[in-house]
C-alpha cells in the first residue's frame, strides 16, 4: 500500500504546530514560575515588616502604660 504524502504532510504540519504550542506553554510556564517565585520573595519581605512593625508598636504601648503608671496618684497641678 502506497504512503499517502498528504497525509504525510498534515502530519508533519500537525507535529510542528503541535511542539510550537508545547514550547510556548514551556516559556509562558517559566515566566509564570519566575513571577511566583517574585510574588513569594515580596510577601516574605512584607511578613518581615509587619512583624517588626509589630513589635514596635508593641513597645511603644509598653512605654505608653509604663508611662501612665508612673502617673497615676499624681496631682494634675504638680504637688
Amino acid at each position: 500500500m502506497p504512503e499517502d504524502p498528504i497525509a504525510h504532510s498534515e502530519l508533519a504540519a500537525l507535529t510542528r504546530r503541535f511542539e510550537e504550542v508545547a514550547e510556548k506553554h514551556d516559556r509562558e510556564f517559566g515566566i509564570i514560575k519566575s513571577d511566583l517565585t517574585a510574588v513569594r520573595l515580596q510577601v516574605g519581605n512584607l511578613d518581615q515588616k509587619v512583624e517588626a512593625l509589630n513589635n514596635k508598636i508593641d513597645q511603644n504601648q509598653a512605654q505608653i502604660i509604663e508611662l501612665l503608671t508612673q502617673l497615676v496618684g499624681q496631682r494634675p497641678d504638680g504637688d
